[in-house]
């Protein structure tokens, strides 16, 4: 018998390895927008958070130093009432890097224009009640 002819050819033919990889592209189509939206959404509820830490540094600055309803209060002073080395701590910017400035005591912050622009398609007006625009 002749060993050349018996032997059988093992492995995957190109159709197979295409129908695979036409698999794998359409899974990732289907799941990528859906991350990038979860992402947005995590941004999203991250500046809602720092909007928080925010008003309840001013609170705080304002009852230590007796500010009145109304006293401006610098970038300066709410960032020392925040978590030493975090991002909001260091720069008293957003997560994306719009400036949330100096504050008034007893007014609730609002998320920044640029920052509700970009976020808008995942995070509406009832997201951000009452820190909304």
């Amino acid at each position: 018998m002749n060993t050349s002819t018996a032997k059988s050819h093992r492995g995957f033919t190109l159709v197979e390895i295409m129908i695979v990889v036409a698999i794998i592209a359409l899974l990732a189509a289907i799941a990528v927008p859906g991350f990038l939206r979860a992402r947005k959404r995590s941004q999203a509820s991250r500046i809602l958070n720092d909007l928080r830490m925010i008003d309840s540094a001013c609170d705080q600055y304002a009852i230590e130093t007796n500010r009145t309803t109304g006293a401006t209060v610098n970038i300066a002073d709410w960032t020392n009432y925040l978590k030493k080395g975090s991002l909001l701590y260091n720069s008293g910017n957003s997560l994306l890097g719009s400036a949330y400035g100096n504050q008034v005591v007893d007014t609730i912050p609002t998320v920044p224009p640029n920052d509700y622009a970009t976020l808008s398609d995942v995070a509406g007006v009832g997201f951000w009640s009452p820190y909304g625009p």
